[in-house]
Protein backbone atom coordinates (compact mmCIF):
# COMPACT_ATOMS: atom_id res chain seq x y z
CA UNK A 1 0.00 0.00 0.00
CA UNK A 2 1.25 3.55 -1.03
CA UNK A 3 1.95 6.10 1.32
CA UNK A 4 -0.80 8.54 -0.47
CA UNK A 5 -3.83 9.23 -0.35
CA UNK A 6 -5.67 10.70 -3.84
CA UNK A 7 -8.48 12.40 -5.01
CA UNK A 8 -11.01 11.22 -8.09
CA UNK A 9 -12.32 13.67 -10.43
CA UNK A 10 -16.38 12.80 -11.10
CA UNK A 11 -19.12 11.07 -9.78
CA UNK A 12 -18.33 7.90 -10.31
CA UNK A 13 -14.54 6.26 -10.65
CA UNK A 14 -13.68 6.17 -14.64
CA UNK A 15 -11.58 3.06 -15.93
CA UNK A 16 -8.57 4.90 -16.15
CA UNK A 17 -8.56 5.72 -12.47
CA UNK A 18 -9.84 2.52 -11.45
CA UNK A 19 -6.93 0.88 -13.37
CA UNK A 20 -4.46 3.48 -11.78
CA UNK A 21 -5.68 2.69 -8.17
CA UNK A 22 -5.27 -1.00 -8.62
CA UNK A 23 -1.81 -0.46 -10.06
CA UNK A 24 -0.39 1.47 -7.40
CA UNK A 25 -2.86 0.86 -4.41
CA UNK A 26 -3.04 4.07 -2.57
CA UNK A 27 -3.82 4.42 1.43
CA UNK A 28 -6.83 5.89 0.45
CA UNK A 29 -9.30 8.09 -1.45
CA UNK A 30 -10.66 11.74 -0.36
CA UNK A 31 -13.95 12.50 -1.82
CA UNK A 32 -15.45 16.32 -2.19
CA UNK A 33 -18.41 18.07 -3.88
CA UNK A 34 -17.43 17.35 -7.00
CA UNK A 35 -17.60 13.78 -6.44
CA UNK A 36 -21.12 14.40 -4.62
CA UNK A 37 -24.49 14.08 -5.84
CA UNK A 38 -27.15 12.02 -3.72
CA UNK A 39 -27.33 9.11 -1.39
CA UNK A 40 -27.36 6.48 -3.94
CA UNK A 41 -24.76 8.19 -5.97
CA UNK A 42 -22.59 8.14 -3.35
CA UNK A 43 -23.00 4.89 -1.82
CA UNK A 44 -22.41 3.64 -5.61
CA UNK A 45 -19.23 5.61 -6.05
CA UNK A 46 -17.74 4.18 -2.36
CA UNK A 47 -18.88 0.71 -2.65
CA UNK A 48 -17.54 0.75 -6.09
CA UNK A 49 -13.76 2.20 -4.28
CA UNK A 50 -13.78 -0.40 -1.95
CA UNK A 51 -13.92 -3.07 -5.17
CA UNK A 52 -10.90 -1.24 -6.10
CA UNK A 53 -8.51 -0.41 -3.21
CA UNK A 54 -6.73 -2.11 -0.41
CA UNK A 55 -9.07 -3.90 2.05
CA UNK A 56 -7.25 -1.70 4.97
CA UNK A 57 -7.91 1.47 3.10
CA UNK A 58 -9.43 4.61 3.79
CA UNK A 59 -11.88 6.91 2.07
CA UNK A 60 -11.75 10.53 3.83
CA UNK A 61 -14.34 13.19 3.34
CA UNK A 62 -14.17 17.01 4.75
CA UNK A 63 -16.96 17.26 6.94
CA UNK A 64 -16.43 19.67 9.98
CA UNK A 65 -20.22 21.76 9.71
CA UNK A 66 -20.61 25.60 8.86
CA UNK A 67 -19.14 25.95 5.70
CA UNK A 68 -16.66 23.13 5.05
CA UNK A 69 -19.28 20.04 4.15
CA UNK A 70 -19.33 18.17 1.25
CA UNK A 71 -22.50 16.61 2.17
CA UNK A 72 -24.96 19.00 2.35
CA UNK A 73 -28.90 19.78 2.53
CA UNK A 74 -32.01 18.66 1.63
CA UNK A 75 -29.91 14.78 1.28
CA UNK A 76 -27.55 15.42 4.10
CA UNK A 77 -28.23 17.51 7.73
CA UNK A 78 -26.87 20.48 7.85
CA UNK A 79 -24.39 21.16 10.88
CA UNK A 80 -23.20 23.90 12.62
CA UNK A 81 -19.89 25.87 12.40
CA UNK A 82 -17.84 25.80 15.06
CA UNK A 83 -17.68 28.81 16.23
CA UNK A 84 -21.73 28.50 17.05
CA UNK A 85 -20.65 25.86 19.13
CA UNK A 86 -18.31 27.62 21.31
CA UNK A 87 -20.26 31.07 21.69
CA UNK A 88 -22.33 28.24 23.29
CA UNK A 89 -19.55 26.73 25.44
CA UNK A 90 -18.76 30.30 26.53
CA UNK A 91 -22.38 31.03 28.39
CA UNK A 92 -22.59 27.50 29.19
CA UNK A 93 -20.05 24.79 29.12
CA UNK A 94 -21.89 21.69 29.44
CA UNK A 95 -24.14 22.44 26.74
CA UNK A 96 -21.51 23.39 24.65
CA UNK A 97 -19.95 20.49 25.37
CA UNK A 98 -22.82 18.25 24.87
CA UNK A 99 -23.53 20.07 21.29
CA UNK A 100 -19.82 19.50 19.90
CA UNK A 101 -20.52 15.22 20.92
CA UNK A 102 -23.42 15.69 19.48
CA UNK A 103 -22.49 17.70 16.05
CA UNK A 104 -19.96 14.41 15.76
CA UNK A 105 -21.93 12.06 16.65
CA UNK A 106 -24.49 13.11 13.82
CA UNK A 107 -21.52 13.95 11.06
CA UNK A 108 -20.49 10.74 11.78
CA UNK A 109 -24.09 9.17 11.30
CA UNK A 110 -24.17 10.32 7.59
CA UNK A 111 -20.53 9.68 6.80
CA UNK A 112 -20.71 6.20 7.84
CA UNK A 113 -23.72 5.75 6.11
CA UNK A 114 -22.48 6.92 2.88
CA UNK A 115 -19.12 4.91 3.02
CA UNK A 116 -16.73 7.00 4.74
CA UNK A 117 -14.58 5.82 7.31
CA UNK A 118 -12.59 8.64 8.24
CA UNK A 119 -13.42 12.36 8.86
CA UNK A 120 -11.66 15.51 8.72
CA UNK A 121 -12.39 17.05 11.78
CA UNK A 122 -12.75 18.87 14.54
CA UNK A 123 -10.71 22.04 13.79
CA UNK A 124 -8.61 22.83 16.77
CA UNK A 125 -7.22 25.82 15.13
CA UNK A 126 -7.47 29.65 17.36
CA UNK A 127 -9.50 32.14 16.35
CA UNK A 128 -7.52 35.42 16.27
CA UNK A 129 -8.31 39.01 14.94
CA UNK A 130 -7.02 40.11 12.03
CA UNK A 131 -6.36 36.17 10.90
CA UNK A 132 -7.33 35.60 7.20
CA UNK A 133 -11.19 33.99 7.69
CA UNK A 134 -9.61 30.97 6.09
CA UNK A 135 -10.27 29.51 9.51
CA UNK A 136 -12.63 31.77 10.81
CA UNK A 137 -16.16 30.09 12.12
CA UNK A 138 -14.61 26.79 11.44
CA UNK A 139 -12.81 27.30 14.82
CA UNK A 140 -14.39 26.72 18.37
CA UNK A 141 -13.24 30.41 19.26
CA UNK A 142 -10.14 31.99 20.96
CA UNK A 143 -9.03 30.15 24.00
CA UNK A 144 -7.02 26.95 23.70
CA UNK A 145 -8.53 25.00 26.63
CA UNK A 146 -11.99 25.71 25.05
CA UNK A 147 -11.18 24.61 21.98
CA UNK A 148 -9.29 21.61 23.26
CA UNK A 149 -12.30 20.52 25.24
CA UNK A 150 -14.71 21.36 22.38
CA UNK A 151 -12.44 19.16 19.98
CA UNK A 152 -12.21 16.79 22.03
CA UNK A 153 -15.64 16.17 22.59
CA UNK A 154 -16.71 16.68 18.71
CA UNK A 155 -13.70 13.90 18.38
CA UNK A 156 -15.54 11.66 20.75
CA UNK A 157 -19.02 12.19 18.93
CA UNK A 158 -17.28 11.10 15.67
CA UNK A 159 -15.42 8.13 17.12
CA UNK A 160 -19.36 7.49 18.72
CA UNK A 161 -20.54 7.04 15.35
CA UNK A 162 -17.94 4.62 14.16
CA UNK A 163 -15.47 7.26 11.94
CA UNK A 164 -12.17 8.01 12.59
CA UNK A 165 -11.89 11.82 13.58
CA UNK A 166 -8.63 13.93 12.28
CA UNK A 167 -7.23 17.18 13.69
CA UNK A 168 -6.13 20.15 12.13
CA UNK A 169 -4.26 22.05 11.40
CA UNK A 170 -1.31 20.75 13.73
CA UNK A 171 0.17 22.81 14.80
CA UNK A 172 -2.06 25.72 14.49
CA UNK A 173 -3.70 27.63 11.59
CA UNK A 174 -4.99 30.28 13.51
CA UNK A 175 -2.69 33.07 13.87
CA UNK A 176 -2.26 32.60 9.60
CA UNK A 177 -2.68 36.00 7.58
CA UNK A 178 -2.93 34.35 4.62
CA UNK A 179 -4.87 31.85 2.74
CA UNK A 180 -2.24 28.53 2.42
CA UNK A 181 -4.45 27.27 -0.36
CA UNK A 182 -2.75 30.31 -2.14
CA UNK A 183 0.09 31.26 -0.15
CA UNK A 184 2.31 30.62 2.16
CA UNK A 185 1.53 32.07 5.38
CA UNK A 186 4.49 32.75 7.81
CA UNK A 187 3.95 33.32 11.29
CA UNK A 188 6.79 34.55 12.72
CA UNK A 189 5.50 34.23 16.75
CA UNK A 190 8.23 33.06 19.29
CA UNK A 191 5.45 31.48 21.79
CA UNK A 192 3.01 29.00 20.09
CA UNK A 193 2.21 27.65 23.51
CA UNK A 194 -1.72 28.67 23.37
CA UNK A 195 -1.43 27.48 19.55
CA UNK A 196 -0.26 23.84 20.11
CA UNK A 197 -2.42 23.33 23.57
CA UNK A 198 -5.25 21.89 21.93
CA UNK A 199 -3.90 19.94 20.06
CA UNK A 200 -1.70 18.86 23.28
CA UNK A 201 -5.66 18.08 25.10
CA UNK A 202 -6.25 15.80 22.02
CA UNK A 203 -2.90 13.94 21.26
CA UNK A 204 -4.29 11.05 21.63
CA UNK A 205 -6.55 11.17 18.81
CA UNK A 206 -6.24 8.47 15.80
CA UNK A 207 -5.33 11.11 13.15
CA UNK A 208 -3.70 14.45 12.82
CA UNK A 209 -3.43 16.87 9.59
CA UNK A 210 -0.59 19.22 9.13
CA UNK A 211 -0.52 23.05 8.19
CA UNK A 212 1.02 24.48 5.13
CA UNK A 213 2.45 27.64 7.69
CA UNK A 214 6.37 28.25 7.87
CA UNK A 215 6.55 29.29 11.93
CA UNK A 216 9.74 30.91 11.90
CA UNK A 217 10.04 30.32 15.46
CA UNK A 218 10.19 26.29 15.19
CA UNK A 219 11.54 26.23 11.92
CA UNK A 220 12.63 29.43 9.53
CA UNK A 221 13.09 27.31 6.39
CA UNK A 222 10.33 24.33 6.16
CA UNK A 223 6.63 24.96 6.65
CA UNK A 224 5.43 22.58 8.91
CA UNK A 225 4.52 19.88 6.46
CA UNK A 226 7.91 19.90 5.09
CA UNK A 227 9.39 19.87 8.47
CA UNK A 228 11.51 17.20 10.08
CA UNK A 229 11.85 19.03 13.11
CA UNK A 230 8.78 20.26 13.59
CA UNK A 231 7.35 16.99 13.27
CA UNK A 232 9.75 15.42 15.18
CA UNK A 233 10.13 17.68 17.84
CA UNK A 234 6.93 19.62 18.44
CA UNK A 235 4.18 16.82 17.22
CA UNK A 236 5.84 13.61 17.79
CA UNK A 237 7.74 15.52 21.38
CA UNK A 238 6.09 17.98 22.42
CA UNK A 239 2.70 17.03 22.05
CA UNK A 240 3.51 13.68 22.24
CA UNK A 241 1.24 12.65 19.28
CA UNK A 242 1.15 8.93 18.13
CA UNK A 243 -1.93 8.48 15.63
CA UNK A 244 -1.56 8.98 11.73
CA UNK A 245 0.15 11.97 10.82
CA UNK A 246 -1.27 13.28 7.15
CA UNK A 247 -0.81 16.36 5.38
CA UNK A 248 -2.96 18.99 4.14
CA UNK A 249 -3.69 19.04 0.49
CA UNK A 250 -0.05 18.70 -1.50
CA UNK A 251 -2.23 21.06 -4.26
CA UNK A 252 -2.18 23.97 -2.45
CA UNK A 253 -0.22 26.73 -3.34
CA UNK A 254 1.94 27.45 0.12
CA UNK A 255 4.04 24.99 -1.16
CA UNK A 256 6.78 24.78 -4.25
CA UNK A 257 7.50 21.74 -6.52
CA UNK A 258 5.77 19.36 -8.34
CA UNK A 259 3.25 17.21 -6.10
CA UNK A 260 4.94 14.16 -6.27
CA UNK A 261 8.26 16.49 -5.12
CA UNK A 262 5.96 17.69 -2.41
CA UNK A 263 4.52 14.26 -1.70
CA UNK A 264 8.63 12.93 -1.26
CA UNK A 265 9.31 15.79 1.13
CA UNK A 266 6.51 15.79 3.38
CA UNK A 267 7.06 11.55 3.88
CA UNK A 268 10.49 12.20 4.47
CA UNK A 269 10.00 15.05 6.96
CA UNK A 270 7.98 12.84 8.80
CA UNK A 271 4.49 12.24 8.13
CA UNK A 272 2.70 8.71 7.17
CA UNK A 273 0.64 9.81 4.31
CA UNK A 274 0.44 12.25 1.85
CA UNK A 275 -2.97 14.17 0.69
CA UNK A 276 -2.98 15.26 -2.53
CA UNK A 277 -6.95 16.35 -3.52
CA UNK A 278 -6.92 17.59 -7.02
CA UNK A 279 -8.31 14.70 -8.83
CA UNK A 280 -6.55 15.54 -11.95
CA UNK A 281 -5.20 12.42 -13.61
CA UNK A 282 -1.59 13.03 -14.80
CA UNK A 283 -0.23 14.23 -11.20
CA UNK A 284 -2.09 11.99 -9.78
CA UNK A 285 -0.60 9.06 -11.80
CA UNK A 286 3.03 11.18 -11.22
CA UNK A 287 3.02 11.14 -7.48
CA UNK A 288 1.29 7.52 -7.28
CA UNK A 289 4.32 6.13 -9.09
CA UNK A 290 7.20 7.73 -7.15
CA UNK A 291 5.47 7.50 -3.79
CA UNK A 292 6.75 5.03 -1.55
CA UNK A 293 5.10 2.21 0.79
CA UNK A 294 3.48 2.77 3.92
CA UNK A 295 6.73 2.56 6.27
CA UNK A 296 6.02 -0.28 9.13
CA UNK A 297 4.71 2.44 11.86
CA UNK A 298 2.94 4.07 9.97
CA UNK A 299 0.45 1.07 9.01
CA UNK A 300 0.40 0.06 12.57
CA UNK A 301 -0.93 3.46 13.08
CA UNK A 302 -4.01 2.94 11.05
CA UNK A 303 -4.69 -0.25 12.14
CA UNK A 304 -4.52 1.47 15.53
CA UNK A 305 -7.28 4.28 14.00
CA UNK A 306 -9.51 1.97 12.46
CA UNK A 307 -9.38 -0.41 16.04
CA UNK A 308 -10.36 2.82 18.17
CA UNK A 309 -13.42 3.57 16.10
CA UNK A 310 -14.75 0.10 15.87
CA UNK A 311 -14.41 -0.33 19.63
CA UNK A 312 -16.01 3.34 20.79
CA UNK A 313 -18.94 2.86 18.18
CA UNK A 314 -22.34 2.76 20.15
CA UNK A 315 -25.69 2.92 18.82
CA UNK A 316 -28.05 6.05 19.23
CA UNK A 317 -30.82 7.93 17.64
CA UNK A 318 -29.81 10.44 15.11
CA UNK A 319 -32.94 12.27 15.33
CA UNK A 320 -33.34 12.74 19.01
CA UNK A 321 -29.73 14.00 19.37
CA UNK A 322 -30.59 16.43 16.00
CA UNK A 323 -33.65 17.50 18.52
CA UNK A 324 -31.28 18.05 21.40
CA UNK A 325 -28.66 19.58 19.60
CA UNK A 326 -30.63 22.41 18.06
CA UNK A 327 -32.84 23.24 20.82
CA UNK A 328 -28.95 23.18 23.10
CA UNK A 329 -28.22 26.38 19.93
CA UNK A 330 -31.59 27.41 19.71
CA UNK A 331 -31.87 26.91 16.51
CA UNK A 332 -33.63 25.10 13.47
CA UNK A 333 -31.15 23.18 11.23
CA UNK A 334 -32.78 22.15 7.91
Amino acid sequence: MKAAIVGIAGVALAPAEARLLREHRPAGIILFGRNIVDPPQLRALTAELRGVLLPDAVILVDQEGGRVVRLRPPHWRAQPPAADIGKLFDRNPHAGLRAAWITGALIASDCAASGFDVVCAPVLDLAYPGAHDVIGDRSFGPNPDAVGRLGRAMAAGLLAGGVQPVGKHVPGHGRARVDSHLALPLVDANDLDADILPFCLNADLPWAMTAHILYTGLDPNHPATLSAGIIGSVIRGRMGFKGVLVTDDLAMQALTGSPAERALAALASGCDVALYCSGEFAPTEALLAVCPPLRAESADRLKAARALAACRHISFDPGALATERDALLGIGLL
